[in-house]
């Protein structure tokens, strides 16, 4: 006799999703999942405690995940209460050398290690490290122009110790993994002049992700994705789509670099990027492991529907 209670609906329910997601646990054993962290999720107990979870069930299904940390409201803070002052030009803070300590030490310090920790409740093994670790990350001078508005003319703007990645070496990484454990990486670089450089966290995860040929870059934002015109969630997308919506003017601000980011890593080795929003509770999970997915998935032939029928998600 079969019983038919709902306590038993939901225990085969949830056996139907651990089947649904057999495919995804064969697919992506022994592949690296580069996440880049940070925002909300960051600042709120019960979605930091969500992630923690999440990260350790990639790992515990064979899954190899590396966790890429940001901290910019955090520096901020910190800042403010050394009394630091804080400049930006178009938008981009200014990083002298004071900023740029204070900058090591909050986010290779208190945040890094506030992440490891919360991946050690959840049952997991984290070490925290930067990109000066194991010379993961040399980092160069990061070079930006801007136009100005009376000649028209490009003029090159001085940010200070702002970086971007100019070469990896996954060693450190690969090492640490294959030790059992979750690389948290603090997005902090060395140049080959000596000095230290703050480096985008999500710059830094795509370039990590291109150096390993990682299975997936995972951006978590604040939005759902990628929206179209009419603010309806695009599931797949492709460099060319991407361009195609930029011209358009559909994406514009803060999704723009991110999108380059997710472009330059599948253009560079990253099988397939995601944008998906970190608020909803276990968004990675239902991106990875089922059919629907949750977020906007960039790869470099697109798609044209977000399930495992169409692209086997990548």
């Amino acid at each position: 006799m079969t019983d038919s209670s709902p306590d038993m609906a939901a225990i085969h329910a949830k056996a139907e999703t651990l089947i649904e997601a057999l495919p995804y646990f064969q697919r992506y054993a022994g592949r690296s999942f580069v996440v880049k962290y940070g925002g909300n999720a960051m600042g709120d107990e019960r979605a930091a405690r969500e992630f923690a979870e999440d990260v350790v069930l990639l790992k515990a299904v064979g899954i190899n995940p590396v966790v890429v940390h940001g901290g910019g409201p955090q520096i901020g803070a910190m800042l403010e209460k050394l009394g630091v002052e804080t400049r930006f030009i178009d938008g981009l803070r200014v990083t002298d050398k004071a900023t740029a300590e204070v900058a090591e030490m909050v986010l290779s310090g208190a945040i890094n290690k506030a992440i490891v920790s919360s991946i050690a409740r959840a049952g997991g093994k984290a070490i925290g490290i930067s990109g000066k670790d194991g010379a993961l990350v040399t980092a160069r001078k990061l070079a930006r122009t801007v136009k100005d508005p009376g000649s028209n003319i490009e003029k090159a703007l001085d940010l200070g110790f702002v970086g971007e990645p100019a070469h990896v070496d996954t060693t450190i990484l690969e090492t640490v993994t294959a030790a059992g454990m979750i690389p948290v990486v603090a997005p902090i670089g060395a140049g080959e002049d000596g000095h230290t450089y703050n480096i985008n966290a999500d710059t830094m995860a795509g370039a990590l992700a291109a150096a390993l040929g990682a299975a997936r870059l995972l951006l978590l934002t604040d939005v759902p994705g990628v929206l179209d015109s009419q603010g309806e969630l695009l599931t797949d997308l492709s460099p060319a789509d991407i361009a195609s919506l930029r011209d358009a003017g559909t994406i514009t601000g803060g999704m723009i670099p991110k999108l380059e980011t997710c472009v330059n890593a599948v253009e560079a080795g990253c099988e397939a990027a995601v944008v998906l929003d970190g608020r909803v509770p276990h968004a990675m999970l239902l991106e990875f492991f089922t059919a629907r997915g949750a977020g906007t998935l960039i790869s470099r032939n697109g798609g044209t529907a977000h399930d495992a029928a169409s692209h086997d998600k990548g």
